[in-house]
């Protein structure tokens, strides 16, 4: 896929509405061998996706050794609306806490009085973290409406054919 490919699909309206949503799920392959997928917090800043995590989370050994990894954005409506992303991370060590990690919490529903607490718990419990910098490579957009998963496409593909030549042989025979 190329650069404009996954742009075009990055950008479109549901594209955004996806990428402005608070949690994303990230895959990446651990350090055995075996494939993650954690729930993590995000921001989309217009080309990469950030996420950011403690200094000392067991994943950053992993991404280190192995920087390809996948989110998945969804929602919990029908038809559900996904948001599939592939591409490489590169991992960027921070003193304090990184605005986008501040940012990227700022629409759990919190009163103003709890937002700052919990921003000070924060501030308390990490003096740096790492930020986990995804450069997206490969995008898909599925909305049951208008796109839907490769394989029911196949499916409805291979099923119109079947009708076709059913059709088909209908009229021959009459």
């Amino acid at each position: 896929m190329t650069n404009d490919q996954v742009t075009e699909i990055l950008n479109r309206p549901l594209s955004q509405e996806m990428l402005a949503r608070d949690l994303c799920r990230l895959a990446y392959v651990a350090k055995d061998g075996t494939p993650r997928n954690i729930p993590i917090a995000f921001a989309w800043n217009g080309k990469e996706v950030v996420m950011c995590t403690s200094k000392n989370a067991p994943k950053l050994a992993s991404l280190r050794h192995n920087p390809a990894v996948a989110i998945t954005i969804d929602t919990e409506v029908h038809p559900p609306k996904i948001l599939l992303v592939r591409g490489t991370v590169e991992l960027d060590d921070v003193d304090g806490i990184p605005e986008e990690y501040l940012e990227m919490n700022g629409s759990y529903k919190m009163t103003a009085e709890q937002r700052v607490e919990w921003e000070a718990e924060v501030r308390s419990l990490y003096d740096g973290m790492v930020r986990i910098v995804m450069t997206p490579t490969w995008a898909k957009l599925i909305d049951f409406e208008t796109t839907l998963p490769s394989a029911v496409e196949e499916l409805i593909q291979q099923r119109a054919e079947r009708q076709q030549q059913s059709g088909n042989s209908a009229r021959s025979e009459g």
